[in-house]
């Protein structure tokens, strides 16, 4: 049938009409009757969970949370039996303590020796100048006795001198040759002392490589005590983080393996709201938008938070899409981590309402009901 001029010209208005409808349709019907630019959303408070496990395989003595409660950080949430560990640590103590009395005793030793060696040296070498000097005086000594030994024999040879005189003048040489011998003996003693004085060093040589081994021996001590008293610590496990009890693996009594779950902990100040966006809203969300979070238990105190997570597929596809009714099935899911949690307000589980903001000058408005 040929189409008159009159249907052309109602043609157009037909086109507006049905764009104004479907911006309605969108700002009304998907936004719940909000106004351009926000985005309505419920959904359930959840946390990022954080599975406690030990370190090391044990049967759990005390098991001092149960589900629900509240933890804080650092708070005793387990004990293992510490029995055989506390004995290998008190062990370690005292091999520790007792190299660390030899080290004492070593370097009081080597402060000696770093005293003492000197000035032994010192003493020694006085000892061998002295002997020099001596050894000196008596060749001095010597030399005059003999020359008037030699003058005295020869006036006697001229009746000028008596023979008493002569032979003192002999006994008084012979007595400076022993006087030489002797303080050649005293810088030959003096000379060995001196040696002996000066192995002092190769002593305090030793004595610091005593030290030296005496000081890794301590260090080795120390790190197994550090091992034990650190594997002693272990067995108390604590809370990482605040948050609360969510699961509980197992009961006191339990013998349990290393890195086995014992509880599940959600962190408090890491809440944040999974919703559900349908898909021909998610195009507006993105990354770093703000949001709002309403909850019944403080429904006049809104919660500040962050579009931290959009999902790149979409829940509940159905296989085929022909019409745009099963395309407005399609969701996907985003969460909105809150900014802060004041006082640890808000819990796991809670079912709250959030407004998401893509327009920025948009004025904020709780959600319709």
């Amino acid at each position: 049938m040929p189409v008159t001029r009159q249907q052309l010209m109602v043609l157009p208005f037909l086109a507006v009409v049905a764009g104004v409808g479907y911006v309605a349709m969108d700002r009304w019907v998907w936004n719940s009757g909000l106004p351009e630019g926000l985005i309505q959303v419920n959904g359930r408070i959840e946390g990022d969970h954080v599975a406690i496990a030990g370190k090391y395989p044990g049967r759990i003595q005390e098991l001092l949370v149960r589900e629900g409660d509240q933890v804080t950080t650092g708070q005793v949430l387990i004990k293992l039996d510490d029995a055989q560990t506390t004995a290998r640590a008190e062990q370690a103590r005292r091999a520790f303590e007792a190299v660390e009395a030899e080290v004492q005793a070593a370097h009081a030793d080597l402060a000696v020796l770093n005293l003492d060696v000197p000035l032994a040296i010192e003493s020694a070498e006085a000892e061998v100048i002295e002997y020099k000097a001596k050894v000196a005086r008596a060749n001095a000594v010597e030399k005059e006795a003999k020359s008037d030994a030699q003058r005295f024999r020869e006036l006697v040879e001229k009746d000028q001198a008596t023979r008493q005189q002569w032979e003192q003048a002999e006994m008084r040489w012979d007595v400076a040759k022993r006087e030489i011998a002797i303080a050649h003996a005293g810088l030959a003693q003096a000379k060995k002392g001196s040696a002996q004085a000066e192995l002092g060093w190769k002593r305090i040589k030793a004595k610091e490589a005593e030290v030296s081994a005496l000081e890794r021996r301590r260090d080795q001590a120390y790190a197994a005590l550090e091992e034990a008293q650190s594997i002693l610590t272990d067995l108390t496990i604590t809370a990482p983080s605040d948050g609360t009890i969510t699961t509980r693996m197992v009961d006191a009594g339990e013998v349990v393996s290393t890195g086995v779950p014992l509880l599940e902990l959600v962190n408090l100040d890491r809440l944040y709201l999974k919703v559900y966006v349908p898909e021909v809203q998610v195009g507006k969300v993105r990354l770093d938008l703000p949001a709002k979070i309403y909850t019944d238990a403080f429904p006049d105190r809104p919660f500040d938070a962050t579009v931290r997570y959009i999902a790149s597929k979409a829940e509940f596809t159905p296989k085929e899409v022909q019409t745009p009714d099963e395309r407005v099935k399609l969701i996907f899911p985003v969460k909105l981590y809150l900014n802060e949690n004041p006082d640890h307000r808000l819990t796991p589980g809670l079912p709250a309402d959030a407004i998401i903001r893509w327009k920025d000058a948009v004025v904020w408005v709780k959600p319709k009901m």
